[in-house]
């Protein structure tokens, strides 16, 4: 597995050996002490699976503190563009993201630490992504910023959006508790 690392601090592109033959495919999706020396969460709390139809955009979502999470995603049926987008007071690059193709056929991964915000859109008829989270679900602590707000180019004029997803505040209106700490 090659990790990467990206032009947001701590926001890491994995890219595993895709295997395959006449069966199918094989991707090792984790390895513990590879993780752990890449600074990467080795203990997960919850892990989450989702499918999304065409034109569906999910996002942009994280955990407010004390219940933040660092998350490893990535798509293990058709394609999407994945977002990230930093939260981090204090970060070189607050208020910016970047964007990667996640798909089944390319296999890569996305390792995002806490105050980051995720979301992702699907680039053709459904996607199944997979998440894991270092902390539990806190219901109280979910929360989001609008997905039209951060300047993202996303690949559809019209998404289809959860209604939670279409009334979280813009990234000028959100008041960051995240504060960026330098990454190992």
């Amino acid at each position: 597995m090659r990790i990467l690392t990206t032009a947001i601090p701590g926001v890491l592109h994995l890219i595993p050996e895709l295997r395959s033959d006449a069966r199918g495919s094989f991707i090792k999706t984790f390895r513990a002490d590879l993780f752990r020396q890449h600074g990467m969460a080795t203990e997960f709390a919850e892990e989450y699976h989702s499918l999304s139809h065409r034109n569906v955009l999910r996002g942009l979502h994280f955990q407010l503190p004390p219940h933040g999470h660092d998350k490893l995603v990535y798509c293990v049926h058709g394609a999407v563009q994945d977002v990230a987008l930093d939260l981090r007071r204090g970060s070189p690059t607050y208020g910016q993201h970047l964007t990667l193709e996640l798909s089944a056929s390319n296999g890569h991964m996305l390792y995002l630490p806490a105050g980051l915000a995720h979301g992702f859109c699907t680039l053709g008829e459904s996607a199944v992504m997979q998440y894991k989270v270092t902390s539990a679900y806190a219901p109280q602590h979910d929360s989001g910023i609008r997905w039209d707000s951060a300047g993202i180019a996303w690949p559809l004029d019209a998404p289809l959006l959860s209604e939670r997803d279409q009334g979280f505040a813009t990234l000028a209106q959100f008041d960051s508790p995240f504060v960026f700490a330098e990454q190992p």
